[in-house]
Formats: structure tokens, C-alpha cells, sequence
């Protein structure tokens, strides 16, 4: 998944012209896959694949014979490398495949987007080391990080029937909460609904109940990466979560965007995994060369904000802060996969890993509220002179990813985003 070959080459270019503009998150070098259909129809969801501003059929332009994802993603590594190869090929400039092509193509301003697969299970995962000293100072002064923070990946199982695609609506959810004050505990909407700034590692093949994966064989089992907002009602939370953990204050929404960027297009944006001076190494189980090597993943990261009052004022979404995966991630994501099946769990094609909150190590890093308003304690002012601590009713968060790096063409994520409505 990190070699580098024809299809990565920075020289390519495609007959689909939007495919070339600078900076598009979609050039001949990325084909993300996602599920769409022709907008304001009934028709099934196909496959797809983004080329600058468009969408290419795949089951029209006679790439695949149906429109399962899941089954396609669930192919070998060497029939994944030969769809990429030939999905390349054909959307190049002065490919054989134009005239053919052209007519399956369908403009994504004119399509409408589902969740890329189907998500049989989601476990979220906590390796965001900068949030997690951050959120634990707030809890925990004398204790930020739990022991066994540095030695295994912390996890928990989270709620696929919740997750939608970008563009997502959701009520604010309603609980428990108890205020520090207070006797008993209040029923009410949450106070303190954030979000959380993260990656989804989507599986492509399984594995069989009682195999592990090891950690040299676990990213043939990737089949690539997308953005994810895991919504998080901090008051709910810290009631609910001794001593079992997160529940309702996760499980009411979580956003995923609607490209699954592939493994093999991310090959040029690879990066060294190194631990901090004076920090244990990974066990043998979850240590690799190749792990060490190029295990970690260049992206830089963004967090959008618009405010109802900004949106009727006509006014552009603020960026709240940007931060790079690199600066962020205690754990890759080959050790994710390799520890969720050490004990003998079986993964399916289509599951989700949820990185957790990749917050980098300054607040313009943060990926939370809770980090940039310190628990709320410092409302941060937005450029029209609103303030914001937690979300409000109107808000609108949009989350960016994107690759640059010399020598590469640069690609993207697309965005993921999700509106809160009054509960």
C-alpha cells in the first residue's frame, strides 16, 4: 500500500479538465470511491469515483459488474492495484476510454452522496495524544494520561446505525447531566455539544473469528481513509462515563464524509512513526520496520465554523484552527487493526476506526472546543463578534483534509460537515 508507482507519476494529467485545476482535491492521482445517485431520483446508489468536479459510474463505464461496495472492497490487494491501474489509465489525458467515458460521467453539484459503504461496526479509537493531555489536565490535573495510555490503543465500540454522510442534520441531543453543585442529577438538551476532528480507517477484507491480523500483514486489510466528526455532548459525558465509558454522549450522530481516499493514493504521503524521546516502545505485537519506517500519514487538517447568523448574513464559513495527522497520532493505523484483532476479533469489509480527536500541540492544533475554550472557561470570540464555548442551534462545522507534499500532486479528502438543530 506505500509503494509508489504509474499512477502516482506528478506528470499526469486528465481529459477531465477540473481534474487539473490547481489545487482540486480530486486529480487523476487520488480516485477516491463513493456511492452516489443522480440528485432528486430514486434510482439505487452506484459506485463511484471523484475526478476534479466530477463523478465517474463505474457500473456505467463498464469498470465493475455491480454496485456493492463493500464487495469491492473486500477485492486483494493485487485486484485493487489493477482497478486503480485501469480507473488511471482510463481517465488520463489522451486515454482510450474517453469516448466511452464521457457519457458515465455525472457533475457532483448534480449528484447526491451516501455513506461510502455499508458500516457494520465502529470502534473509535483515542489515538490523539495532544487531546488527550489537553481533555485529561482539565479532569485529571495530577494524572492527564491514564498508565496504560502509552502501551495499548485505547478504544471503545461506538454506534454505526448513527453515522450519516456529509451534510448530515442532527437534534441536539438530551440526557442526563449533574451539574458540580448540584444533589441530583437534571434531564435536559446538552450544554456542551462539541465536536471531535478525526479520521475513519475503513477495512477492506476481513479476517476469520480467532485469526489475528500481525502487524506486517494489516495494511492489506486498509482500504482507505475518510473524515469523520464524532459529535460528543461533553455534560452528558462526564456523568455517563465512569465506569463503563462513552455512550449517549456519542451514539446520537456521528458525520463521515462520502470518499473513501484509498490507501495506494495516499502511498507519496507517508511519514516516519517515531515516539518521543524517553516514551516505551510498541510492544513486539505492534512493532514493525515497515511500521516504523513510513506507518504514519501526512495530512493536514481543518475545522470550518458557520454560525446561523453568518450563514443569513451571507458570510463565508471561519476556519477555527489547522493541524497535520503527523503532529497528532500516538498510534498508525496498521497498529489499530493489529490490536483490534490480537484477541481473535473478527473485522469485516466496510468497518469503521475512528482515530480519535487528532488535536496537534498548540490550540491552533486543537480539534475540539473543549481544548480551544479550555472546559468552556475561555469563550473563543468568531470574526463578527459572536463567541462561542460549545456549539449553538444553527452551527454548522465543516471538517477539510488534504496531502501536499514536493514532488506529489496534491489531493484531498473533499470535507465532511453537519449542521445542529434545536433538540
Amino acid at each position: 500500500m506505500t509503494t509508489l508507482d504509474a499512477t502516482h507519476n506528478p506528470t499526469l494529467r486528465s481529459w477531465v479538465e477540473s481534474a487539473n485545476v490547481a489545487g482540486t482535491d480530486f486529480p487523476v492521482q487520488n480516485l477516491p470511491f463513493g456511492r452516489f445517485r443522480p440528485a432528486g431520483t430514486d434510482e439505487p446508489f452506484r459506485i463511484g469515483v471523484a475526478i476534479g468536479d466530477q463523478v465517474l459510474d463505474l457500473k456505467a463505464a463498464k469498470v465493475v459488474d455491480h454496485a456493492d461496495m463493500n464487495l469491492l472492497m473486500a477485492a486483494t490487494p493485487a485486484e485493487r492495484a489493477a482497478l486503480r491501474t485501469a480507473l488511471s489509465e482510463g481517465l488520463q489525458e489522451g486515454g482510450a476510454k474517453q469516448g466511452d467515458w464521457e457519457i458515465a460521467l455525472y457533475p457532483q453539484a448534480a449528484v447526491e452522496m451516501a455513506l461510502p459503504c455499508r458500516i457494520g461496526d465502529y470502534t473509535d479509537f483515542y489515538t490523539g495524544i495532544h487531546h488527550a493531555t489537553t481533555v485529561g489536565k482539565l479532569f485529571r490535573p495530577d494524572q492527564p494520561l491514564m498508565p496504560n495510555y502509552k502501551w495499548v490503543p485505547i478504544g471503545y465500540h461506538g454506534r454505526a446505525s448513527s453515522i450519516g454522510v456529509s451534510g448530515q442534520r442532527f437534534k441536539r441531543p438530551q440526557g442526563q447531566t449533574k451539574a458540580p453543585d448540584a444533589d441530583v442529577p437534571s434531564f435536559g438538551p446538552s450544554k456542551r455539544l462539541d465536536y471531535e476532528l478525526e479520521l475513519g480507517f475503513l477495512i477492506g477484507r476481513g479476517n476469520d473469528l480467532g485469526a489475528p491480523i500481525a502487524i506486517a500483514d494489516a495494511e492489506q486489510h486498509l482500504f482507505g481513509v475518510t473524515l469523520l466528526n464524532d459529535w460528543s455532548a461533553r455534560d452528558l459525558q462526564a456523568w455517563e462515563y465512569q465506569p463503563l465509558g462513552p455512550f449517549l454522549a456519542k451514539n446520537f450522530a456521528s458525520t463521515l464524509s462520502p470518499w473513501i481516499v484509498t490507501m495506494e493514493a495516499l502511498a507519496p504521503f507517508r511519514a516516519k512513526f517515531e515516539r518521543p524521546e524517553g516514551d516505551p516502545q510498541p510492544m513486539p505485537y505492534l512493532d514493525s520496520p515497515a511500521n516504523r519506517e513510513q506507518g504514519a500519514l501526512a495530512i493536514t487538517l481543518e475545522v470550518w465554523l458557520q454560525t446561523a447568523k453568518m450563514r443569513d448574513a451571507g458570510e463565508p464559513a471561519t476556519r477555527l484552527t489547522r493541524g497535520s495527522t503527523t503532529q497528532a497520532a500516538y498510534w498508525t493505523a496498521a497498529q489499530l487493526v493489529t490490536h483490534h484483532t490480537v484477541n481473535g476479533c473478527n473485522l469485516q469489509p466496510g468497518d469503521l476506526l475512528g482515530s480519535g480527536t487528532l488535536s496537534g500541540p498548540t490550540l491552533e492544533e486543537a480539534g475540539s472546543l473543549l481544548e480551544i475554550t479550555l472546559g468552556g472557561k475561555q469563550p473563543m470570540t468568531l470574526p463578527n463578534g459572536e463567541t462561542r464555548t460549545f456549539l449553538e442551534d444553527g452551527d454548522t462545522l465543516t471538517l477539510r483534509g488534504y496531502c501536499e507534499r514536493e514532488g506529489a500532486v496534491r489531493i484531498g479528502l473533499g470535507e465532511v460537515s453537519g449542521t445542529v438543530l434545536p433538540a
